[in-house]
């Protein structure tokens, strides 16, 4: 009975660990096979990659390029979720990815980013100014960036963006852990966990540098996100920019987890990035 109590144990464990790895799959994780499925919905566009700074970078080209053209910039996750950049790009923006060192906001992806955009902005001849497209990692990405070069930011799309990192990462509060343990992220910022919970350079508090540059927000989120809580990460946004007469809207996805990301219909962030642009 002894041993198979303990066979039954190591069963349970292993069962559990199954069902963590696919639960945590849902932040950034795609199958090969959706990469092949979102891919082919740029297949229309001219695209050129290459290597920026040693880093891989893409360049979606609209199908009738124009001089000063807009221009949108994915932080994270390329190709996830492509569907209101497809609809960018039918009017007329240009799409534009750099691979980052890690997804947690580091200067050195944040200098690199600035660097492309003004690289982007010069062989192209778009708009000097970019609308970073921020989805759950990506997100924080989007604000550091924005807080850090406010020159370079027309509008902000973010779609369940992280802010607090005692969120997501950590899972302090109500979401689940992202990891089973925090190396991740303590690798990227080079600190101790002591060190992270004691952090005040976290997005959300990047968040008044975006109030005082007036930079317009489209926030997109899903009301039952396990991975990245509205209530614990978005809502510093929300209510940050609520107290200002700063162009902003919210979409909250009712019955939403973290995936899948996008607004139920696509085409009203867009007419909000159009409208709103600076």
């Amino acid at each position: 009975m002894g041993v198979k109590c303990f066979f039954d144990f190591i069963a349970g464990i292993k069962k559990i660990k199954s069902n963590w790895v696919l639960k945590n799959q849902s932040l950034g994780a795609i199958i090969t096979k959706k990469e092949e499925i979102t891919m082919s919905l740029y297949e229309e566009y001219k695209k050129d990659e290459f290597l920026f700074e040693d880093m891989t970078a893409i360049v979606v080209i609209p199908h009738e390029p124009e001089k000063g053209a807009p221009l949108a910039l994915k932080t994270e996750y390329w190709p996830a979720f492509p569907e209101t950049e497809k609809l960018l790009l039918e009017k007329g923006f240009y799409l534009c990815y750099v691979k980052n060192k890690n997804r947690w906001g580091i200067d050195e992806d944040l200098d690199r980013k600035a660097r492309f955009i003004d690289f982007v902005s010069q062989k192209y001849s778009t708009a000097a100014k970019c609308v970073p497209v921020g989805m759950s990692c990506g997100g924080l990405i989007a604000i550091d960036l924005a807080a850090k070069y406010p020159e370079k930011i027309a509008c902000l799309y973010l779609d369940a963006p992280v802010t607090n990192f005692m969120s997501c990462p950590l899972g302090c509060g109500v979401g689940e852990p992202l990891a089973e343990n925090n190396d991740e992220i303590l690798k990227a910022l080079g600190m101790t966990i002591s060190q992270l919970i004691s952090y005040r350079e976290m997005p959300m508090d990047r968040i008044p540098a975006l109030i005082e540059n007036r930079i317009p927000l489209a926030l997109v989120a899903g009301d039952s996100d396990r991975v990245v809580p509205y209530c614990e990460n978005g809502i510093h946004l929300e209510k940050a920019y609520e107290k200002t007469s700063i162009p902003f809207k919210l979409w909250i996805k009712p019955g939403c987890d973290h995936h899948p990301h996008g607004a139920t219909d696509p085409s009203e962030v867009v007419d909000f990035i159009l409208a709103n642009m600076r």
